[in-house]
């Protein structure tokens, strides 16, 4: 929701691929495109209006752990309207459910190394309290992490794997410690780490002794330190001054060297990495655009690393021994977007997505001996890809001059003599980022005629730090700016109505949503308000417990409401709501910890007080954003509706 949050995320989960220490590898970038329809009236004609089931039932997939004989993966995913627990066999020949859940999400994590109990997690109807289970080999189920209000996850396999490490807030809500898991019965552990100070714990060495530890002090700054396990003793591996952002990546197989990116004298993430016994830095990969991570193989005989190349992932692949760079796997007409190795370092595991269909799973010999085979059809058999669209990246020059990235799909048949109305697509964050990836909300709006920006508005992340930066204590005005101008963007294509261009967001996004509508009244002629902020005094005041450890950082970028009281109100929707005049739409769950259902309640009772229309559904089984299919059906329904009403 925020972008602290979003700079938490960077720093403790990251993982990709590296090349050779002593070259730097220069992306291409991606050729921008103008906004052209250059299909014939006749393949318009051609092309369905797919239903929201249509879209919705394709199925999304996450996860990919090889069982202990290699020849199954653990994943999730959501065919049966919920997100449960699957293996899927590698050579294609079929696929076993291993969870039955009908109605709260649960993700596989991982296989035991040594037979085929299995970790997963879930939390309580959205409410973002995750608990670690382990499924037994005679399907019982044990609570790894019991007791209520609190939030666990895993933390990855000790480097001999006859232990494990879990991440939890129980003994103190606010910061979460380590703890070591034996895999006898009962699974026995002890803390590991006492985190009394609020830090963000990362990884862990392969033999054990160091933990990478992330101090967040602004949105913008941070630290990293090397927490010696037995002696105590902590080192600062990231000294620095002014303003820099790094994150851990990986540990060598050997334990000697810690890999992590910054971006300590450049705009963009390089990858280093550090020597532990000497404190020595050296340069591993650095490009022109952001490097999301560099990790080893299970066995420790590949490098991988990936990075942000303008709004895709470039994946590159090394021989980790000499680090000379060799052929990354390439999924013809898709992004990879992650990968996993089998035990013995033989196969490798992979999602692609593009734009016209959603992340599928595959697997390849990691030699590069054949070509990837695929798992997984996730795009639904009732949609044909070639009726969807293709996104293309187009920039513009803002308010003030400086230039916006984002990504545009252009409805089929949309010309000059057919102009279409479109849609504003705002990002959460506030420093996220759209992506050219498969969205079933935007190709479902897209075919039914709205043409829809995704703008990445200054304040993203993949621009560099002083593009993410430019919203800092400036948010929903100077980022705001952004937004409206792309209007003027889009009409400007000749493509689109000047009177029916609207504005769609979820979380950050859905405030700037409201934000278009209460302080440019008249810019956008809908607004549609998906879990969003809209009174930022109330949010700030109540973060949950575990987002204490970045209230810091979090108030050095958004402001203090104890200090800040009067810009927070200046940029709150809730305080200005007697100036909306267009009709919106909002979208709220009731178990959602970030952005209270109170919130959206006042929102809605104040706009409807100025006898404007606001369609308002609450979901009660859903959290900050949607995880129940039926939810999503009925939502993004009511959004295609809602817009063919006032805005079609």
């Amino acid at each position: 929701m925020c972008k602290s949050l979003w700079s938490l995320l960077f720093l403790v989960s990251l993982t990709l691929i590296a090349c050779n220490p002593e070259q730097s590898a220069t992306p291409v970038p991606l050729q921008e495109t103008e906004p052209e329809a250059v299909i014939t009236e006749e393949s318009v004609a051609l092309v369905p209006q797919y239903s929201i089931e249509d879209f919705m039932n394709s199925t999304r997939y996450a996860g990919a752990s090889f069982s202990p004989d290699n020849s199954k993966l653990l994943v999730s995913h959501n065919s049966t309207g919920i997100f449960n627990v699957y293996t899927i066999n590698v050579d294609g020949s079929g696929s076993e459910q291993l969870t039955e859940s009908d109605s709260d999400a649960m993700f596989a994590v991982s296989y035991f190394p040594d037979d085929e109990r299995f970790l997963y997690t879930a939390d309580q109807g959205g409410n973002e309290l995750n608990h670690l289970y382990v499924r037994e080999m005679d399907d019982s189920v044990v609570d790894l992490t019991p007791g209520e209000n609190l939030k666990a996850s895993f933390a990855g396999w000790a480097g001999d794997y006859e232990s494990f490490y879990v991440q939890s807030n129980e003994r103190d809500s606010r910061f979460f410690d380590v703890y070591e898991y034996q895999l006898s019965e009962g699974y026995p552990r002890e803390i590991i780490f006492q985190n009394d100070e609020g830090f963000f714990p990362a990884q862990i060495s392969p033999d054990g002794q160091s933990l990478v530890l992330a101090e967040l002090i602004t949105a913008n700054n941070n630290n990293l330190y090397l927490q010696n396990l037995e002696s105590g003793e902590r080192t600062a591996i990231t000294p620095h001054e002014g303003n820099v952002t790094s994150g851990p990546s990986d540990f060598s197989p050997d334990s000697q060297w810690l890999y992590y990116t910054t971006d300590e004298g450049s705009e963009f993430q390089n990858l280093m990495r550090y020597e532990l016994a000497t404190g020595a830095r050296e340069e591993v990969l650095t490009l022109d655009w952001d490097i999301y991570y560099g990790v080893f193989s299970m066995e420790g005989k590949y490098f991988v690393a990936a990075a942000n190349v303008d709004v895709r992932t470039e994946l590159m692949m090394f021989d980790a021994a000499t680090m000379e760079r060799i052929e990354a796997p390439i999924i013809e007409g898709a992004n990879v977007t992650s990968v996993g190795f089998s035990h013995g370092d033989e196969m490798l595991a992979m999602y692609g997505s593009g734009s016209q269909f959603p992340g599928d799973l595959f697997v390849a010999p990691a030699d590069g001996s054949a070509e990837p085979m695929r798992l997984t059809s996730s795009l639904n058999a009732n949609i044909n890809p070639e009726h969807l669209v293709e996104a293309e990246v187009v920039r513009f020059n803002s308010y003030d001059g400086v230039e916006i990235p984002g990504v545009l799909y252009v409805p089929k048949g949309a010309t000059s003599e057919n102009k279409v109305p479109a849609m504003v697509w705002v990002h959460g964050g506030p420093g996220g980022q759209t992506r050219a990836t498969y969205s079933g909300l935007i190709q479902y709006l897209v075919n039914h005629g709205y043409m829809v920006y995704g703008i990445n508005n200054r304040g993203s992340s993949g621009y560099g730090k002083t593009f993410y930066a430019m919203d800092n204590k400036q948010h929903g005005e100077a980022d705001l700016g952004d937004v409206v101008a792309s209007k003027q963007m889009l009409i400007d294509t000749g493509l689109v109505d000047p009177d029916k261009v609207g504005i769609i967001g979820g979380s950050y996004g859905g405030f700037m949503v409201v934000a278009a509508l209460a302080f440019e009244p008249e810019v956008f002629n809908v607004g549609i308000d998906i879990f969003g902020v809209t009174n930022w005094l109330r949010t700030l005041e109540n973060i949950p417990p575990w987002w204490t450890a970045q209230k810091d950082a979090l108030y050095d970028e958004m402001g203090d409401p104890a200090i800040d009281r009067e810009r927070l109100e200046r940029i709150s929707p809730l305080f200005h709501a007697e100036t909306i005049i267009k009709p919106m739409m909002v979208l709220q769950g009731a178990n959602d910890p970030r952005v209270l259902q109170v919130e959206s309640d006042e929102m809605v009772a104040a706009v409807r007080g100025n006898d404007v229309h606001v369609e308002y559904i609450v979901f009660p089984d859903e959290g900050h954003g949607f995880r129940n299919r039926e939810n999503e059906i009925r939502g993004y329904r009511a959004i295609r509706e809602f817009l063919d009403q006032y805005l079609m």
